[in-house]
Parts: structure tokens; sequence; C-alpha cells
């Protein structure tokens, strides 16, 4: 993210873009909606400061420069005390500045510092009395709020009653997560509504509707605490370090990030604090819900106490802003792509943007179900979604930038690839041909790295199959003969008899490898991993009912039907596969006991209290949660990120990237860095990979 200003020429030139920037905070603050996405309004209020800072006696009144929420929401609920904005850095070299200007200010180096996400929601203050909660607020201009209290019920993470008696306010933010969008969404609209633009926007409107037919829930992540004036609460609300006051918080009941990839952690020098900021910055893409930056705060109250507050913003803390992952831009037209298995999807075209270091000029846009949901329209300005390496995401038009002049987007009659019917009776729609029609990219599939894994099985090699019709499914590479391959062009006998043997090798993949290869929608690396754990052999898989099935970690009641209902369709596939002599076992898993039992009852029961025992509990990582950083060495040096966590599953253990107080073992290679600090602060266990290695040595055996 580009951290320049705008160039504002003369007085003329600013006072429009005073207007301009105060026009989108009202918006902004009002519904959560707004014509300017937060690159350009940041670098707009750059540009202000900027201009006001050489002319300081052109300074206007209505300036969002100095103000809270940019001077655009006012409410009618004093707050206790004031809710201040952040002020803003953007780069590691603008952290260091403001951290050493913050130590001159008290006169010593800053002792500890909290490192948290900057949730992208809406700032609230709950006020619970004697442990109920008796008031929701926004942060309004920072002295008065909202009162929004009608909204609290639908609020999770913001419970009735805290455990606890207490007289307090608890400060964060509302927000909904991704999955909380869509569902919201798809409510919003069955009533008639239109669609939210982004989570922020959803989150806003949903806050101060009343009257609503329909519920739609949003959730609450703390950042503080504070007493009111009339508790007789202890002074540990504000004399204690801010870490102690978000684990005090959290144990009251309330959500905080703690237990979350990115929850806060305490971190000392600016060196440590950077190193976070980069793994949290890193885990954005992966996250459930949105973030635009990170918060760091001194930690230890006499350093916050020494600090003071401005009339804007804490002088103890400051906002990492990570670049723009949400721009507003021109919807061109709609393609329409057939995926492996048939799926046909659409794909925006977009007018170029820059987010987050790249230019957009496609976005996926899910299904046409989602289309209509959306009513998106070919013409209209959309707010389009990217972080990290995510395909970016068409969230929604931007309706009151609408013009008159866009067009419906118009749905294929006929299969775009080969013309031929299209199945409609789900939300994505599918080529009733279905993997026939996309059969290249469905072997190559199969035969990718994390699937089958057969080396010199490229795309080009593929066609060749496929063209002289030796190859309709993958369960056909394991029928192919010597002569078959040699009267292919480019094919000596050295090629043929590597590929023969690269094949020969996938035969005895294990059943998680080749469950992944089927390409059963819904399912991937991970979840075919605990599929085949689960039932330990194929048979037992595709005799699963939706109920069995559900008793994987991660399966819903839809996911589930889903996946029985494909796996009918695949069932001559599989066949071929047992014909064909492919393993359909998962080495060191231990089979279901059957329905009805009680083994099988207690499995139910421990899968619902999310018990880690069950079949495999006898495995050496059952019930661990195990995260792996550094270079691996010795038995474990040539495993790729995929296999360690390969392994680590196989053993009867759950893979996890990031260090929480849920992790039961770190794995740390060379160069572990930060994750392994966290851990020994943690009190968790440390193993170098030698030691693991000894651990899962029975496992190691099995081809990863």
């Amino acid at each position: 993210m580009t951290n320049s200003a705008a160039v504002l020429a003369d007085a003329a030139a600013y006072a429009a873009a005073v207007e301009e920037a105060s026009q989108a905070a009202a918006a902004y603050y009002a519904t959560g909606e707004s014509t300017l996405d937060d690159d350009a309004y940041d670098r707009l209020a750059r540009g202000i400061a900027a201009y006001e800072a050489d002319h300081p006696e052109q300074t206007l009144d209505s300036s969002p420069t100095g103000k809270v929420a940019g001077g655009a929401a006012v409410g009618d609920v004093p707050h206790t005390e004031p809710m201040l904005s952040l002020d803003n850095v953007f780069s590691a070299e603008q952290f260091a500045a403001w951290t050493a200007s913050l130590e001159r200010r008290i006169g010593r180096p800053v002792a500890a510092w909290s490192v948290e996400p900057k949730l992208d929601g809406l700032a609230v203050a709950a006020r619970y009395r004697d442990g109920r909660l008796e008031r929701l607020i926004t942060r309004g201009d920072g002295i008065a709020g909202e009162d929004v209290s009608h909204a609290a019920a639908a609020v999770v993470g913001l419970p009735e009653r805290l455990s606890e008696p207490v007289t307090i306010e608890v400060r964060g933010e509302i927000l909904m997560t991704d999955e909380q969008f869509e569902r919201g969404n798809a409510v919003r609209t069955e009533h008639g509504g239109a669609p939210f633009a982004n989570p922020r926007n959803g989150a806003a409107g949903t806050l101060r509707a009343k009257d609503r037919a329909y519920r739609v829930e949003t959730t609450f992540y703390a950042y503080g605490a504070l007493p009111l004036p009339e508790s007789g609460e202890p002074a540990a609300l504000t004399d204690s370090p801010h870490s102690e006051i978000l684990a005090y918080v959290a144990a009251l009941g309330v959500h905080t990030a703690a237990g979350t990839p990115v929850e806060p952690v305490r971190a000392t020098g600016v060196e440590e604090v950077q190193e976070r900021v980069a793994a949290i910055g890193s885990l954005r893409a992966s996250l459930p819900f949105g973030i635009d930056g990170i918060v760091i705060k001194a930690d230890l109250a006499a350093d916050r106490r020494d600090a003071g507050s401005g009339t804007r913003a804490p002088r103890w803390a400051i906002a990492y802003k990570l670049p723009a992952v949400e721009k507003i831009t021109r919807l061109l037209a709609v393609e329409w792509n057939v995926g492996r298995t048939g799926i046909i999807a659409p794909r925006a075209v977009l007018e170029p943007v820059e987010i987050d270091g790249s230019t957009v000029g496609y976005a996926t846009l899910h299904n046409p179900a989602d289309i209509t949901r959306r009513d998106l329209r070919i013409g209209d300005q959309v707010m389009v979604y990217k972080a990290g390496d995510v395909i970016p995401r068409v969230e929604a038009p931007v309706a009151h930038l609408r013009t008159g002049e866009e067009t419906p987007i118009a749905f294929p009659d006929l299969c775009p690839r080969c013309g031929s019917a299209i199945d409609t009776s789900e939300q994505r729609w599918r080529c009733t041909r279905g993997r026939d029609c996309r059969l290249v990219a469905s072997v190559s599939y199969a035969a990718g790295r994390d699937q089958l894994d057969i080396e010199g099985l490229g795309a080009t090699r593929v066609v060749q199959l496929v063209d002289a019709g030796l190859v309709t499914d993958f369960a056909d590479l394991f029928t192919l003969e010597r002569e078959q391959l040699l009267a292919l062009d480019r094919m000596g006998e050295t090629s043929t008899d590597n590929l023969l043997a690269a094949i020969e090798t996938a035969r005895s993949r294990p059943l998680s490898r080749v469950f992944c290869a089927l390409g059963v929608r819904g399912t991937g690396r991970s979840m075919s991993r605990r599929i085949a754990r689960y039932f330990a052999t194929m048979d037992r898989i595709v005799a699963a009912d939706a109920e069995e099935l559900q008793r994987v970690d991660g399966i819903g009641p839809e996911k589930a039907a889903a996946v029985v209902a494909e796996l009918v369709e695949l069932a001559p596939l599989i066949d071929k596969l047992v014909r064909a002599g492919v393993a359909m076992t998962e080495p060191g898993a231990t089979p279901p006991p059957e329905p009805g039992t009680e083994e099988s009852e207690a499995d139910a029961a421990d899968a619902a209290d999310g018990d880690a025992r069950g079949p495999g509990s006898e495995l050496p990582l059952a019930g661990l949660t195990v995260v792996v950083t550094g270079a691996m060495t010795g038995a474990l040096e040539k495993l790729s990120r995929n296999q360690m966590n390969e392994l680590i599953e196989r053993a009867g253990g759950k893979s996890s990237s990031s260090v929480s107080r849920r992790t039961s073992l770190l794995v740390a290679g060379e160069k572990a860095g930060s994750k392994r600090a966290k851990a020994e602060d943690l009190g968790i266990r440390v193993a170098e990979p030698g030691e693991f290695a000894e651990m899962v040595a029975a496992f190691l055996a099995v081809d990863a």
C-alpha cells in the first residue's frame, strides 16, 4: 500500500477535498458504505492534513482532520470516557519513528507492547451493570454515540449476563464474519432487501435496523474495558497491563480475539512487534473476518498514563495499516468458465484497479444465484475484495452510484464449453456431462502433486492420452500398457518406463490422496485426510450416509448431503479404481465402530463435544494440535509443508498454521523465529525435527 497523499494545489482543491472526505465519512460511519474505498479516503485525508500544515490559516471547521470518525457521526448518549480514533502508520520506518517519539514523551523505553488485529467493524461500548448487559452504544463522534441496544440480542460474543456480577464498560468492534455476511445477504434478499455491499456495511446496517421481519447475526470482539464511574470496581481495570485486562474480559465470557489465529500477543521491543505485524498480515487472507491493520498499544498502565491522549487519538496506541484489499471499480462484462467437475462459474471482467500491490482485472462471482441475489448489472460500480493470494471477489454493487445505464447480466442457456444442457437445479450450475466436459483438467488434477503425484504426467501428456482415446477418466491411467504409450509422439522407452513406474507408485497412495483425486465438491486436501482417517477404507466412505459423515470434523448437514450425492455419481469411477488395484485404505487409521454399538455412541458424543478421541486415539499425536515452523532437517527435510500436515494428521494430530493456547506441540526447524518464542512464552512443548521424526517414525515409512 502506498502512503502517498493527495496533492491539493490551491484553496479550491482543498475545500473540495474536505467536502468529499466529509461526505464519504458520513456515509461510512452511518451505513458502512462510501463512494471512496479505504485507500482513497486515507490518501485524501493525508492530503488535507498536509495542506492544513502548510496553510493553517485556511483550515475549515468542517475538516475531518483531528476529529474522531472524521467528525461525521453524532449520537445522543454521552460516553463514560471519550471513544477516540487511532492515528495510522503505513510502514516499518513510520512505526519506528512513532515509537521513538512515544519513548521521548514518557522519558523511557516502552516496557512491553500489546499487538492485536485491527478488526474491520464498528466500535461500540457495552455497559454492564451487576453483570447484566444494560446498554449498547456506538462510538459516534467519540463524545456521544447512538443507543443500539435493540440489536444486542443478535450479537454473538456479547453475553446478556457476565460470569461475574461486575459493573463495567466493555469496548470493542461489532463485525460480520464471512459466514454471517453470506447468510445475512441470503436472508435479506429473500425478504426483498438489497444485498449488503460488504461485511462492514452489513454490520452497520444491521446494528441500526429496527423492526425487521428477520434476524441477522453479527459478532463482537472486545479490545478493552473500563470501570463505570459509579461501579466501585477494583482499580485493576485501569492499573493493570492491557493484556491482563483483555484476559479478564475473556474470563467474564465476552469474545476477544484470543483463540483466533490473530489473537493479541505481548511483545517486547520493536523487532518483535514487527514480526507479529508480519505474521498477522500473512494470515489476513485466511481469516473468517475482515481486518485492515494491526493495533499496537503500550501494555503497561504507567506507560499509557504518562503518554496521555490527544483530542482525537491516544498517544500510546497506533494503527499499523495493511495494504488496501477493497476498491471500487466498474463491472465491464461477465465470462462463463467451466471447471474440471463441470461446474459453470461466472467471472467478472473489471475495469483494471490496483489492490494490495497488484492490478486486478478479473474477480469471482460465485454462482448465478449469487448474481441474482446481489442484483449485479453490467456497468455497475462494484466493491472488489482481495487479500493476499486469494482470488479477488466482487462483493456487491454500490447501488447509489448507478446512472440508469446499467444492463442485466445474460446467463448462458447451454454449456459454454461443449454446448450440452445445463443442470440448474442447484445454486452452482453444472454441465450435464460433468467431468467429461473438462476431462483433461479432471485427469490433470488427479495426477497432481497433492493428489496421486504422478511425475511426468503434465497437461500436455494428458491431452495426448485423451486424444488417443486411451483415457476417459483417471482410473484408465492404471490400465495403460507400454506399447500404447510407445506409440505416442515424443514417448521413447525411457519416458514410457518412467511414467509407468510413477503410475505404479501412485497405485499404492494412501486413501486420503485417492479420495482427494476424486475431486468431490466441498472437499479438499485437509477434508479428504479427515474423511480417510475417520473411515479408514473407501468401502466405508461410500457406504456412509449423511448422518455418519457429519461425525467428521468440519462436515455439516449440507456438505454431508452433497458428498453422499456426489459419491453416488462417482461410484463407477471408484469401482474402476478398485478393479485396477488402487489402494483404498488409509495407513494407521482405525475404522469406526459399527453404528448402534456402545463404542459408536461414545464416539458420537466425543465428536459432539469436540473431543479428539475416537477412531485412532492410540495414535502418537492423538488429540494434539501441531504447528510446524522453520526448515525441516533429517528424515523430514524433503517433505513439503503439505506433506508435513498429512504426516501429522495420519499420526492422529490436527495441523495448524499459527501458535495459540490451543497448540499442543510446535515442531521447530532451523530459523523458527517468532513462533518458537511465542510457544516458549506460552509453555507449549517444542520438538526439534529429529525428535518429531522419532515420534511419528511408523508413519514416515508411508509415502507422504
